[in-house]
């Protein structure tokens, strides 16, 4: 079946959120990939993964503020935290562009922008609300409303034995 005929056959609401978890999902995967590889967007080449440069460094050290900027900037360069960071941005982008593992995979996802959002208090354009407070209500959303069954694996996903034994990977 062509996209067209499957777009045309969810209702909008469906396709609205089936597109939002794709769109986030390809977010997280890209990070893990230009992290990894140092493609030249928000990661140089010499400073990639598999070069030996730290993912969370440069942020971690340069970029955070406020209350909590002691505690984040003590984690830049700890191998334990990028591994963590890597893994969680490439399942988290993974689940969600093939609609497998909503429910963890938005909740990882909020906690995640939850972090992030605490790193740098004040937000740096807005003093109260920035996109990482709105990809948590998203990935709240996804993780409620699980949208993989829509342009995805999910409902698959759901009845495998796995996910019967262990519900929270739903």
């Amino acid at each position: 079946m062509k996209i067209k005929n499957l777009i045309e056959n969810l209702d909008r609401e469906k396709a609205i959120w089936a597109s939002l978890r794709i769109g986030l999902g390809w977010i997280m995967l890209w990070a893990f990939l230009d992290k990894a590889f140092g493609l030249g967007y928000a990661t140089a080449s010499e400073n990639a993964w598999i070069n030996g440069g730290s993912p969370t460094s440069g942020f971690l050290a340069f970029a955070t503020d406020g209350p909590f900027s002691g505690f984040f900037e003590m984690l830049s360069g700890v191998a334990a935290v990028d591994w963590l960071f890597m893994i969680g941005v490439l399942f988290i982008g993974g689940a969600l562009i093939l609609g497998i593992g909503d429910k963890i995979a938005g909740i990882t996802g909020a906690f995640l922008m939850l972090l992030m959002y605490l790193s740098r208090i004040p937000p740096e354009n807005n003093p109260v609300l920035d996109d990482h407070i709105i990809y948590l209500i998203v990935f709240v959303g996804i993780a409620t409303v699980k949208p993989g069954k829509w342009l995805g694996l999910g409902e698959w996903w759901a009845n495998t034995k796995l996910v019967k034994r262990y519900p929270f990977l739903e």
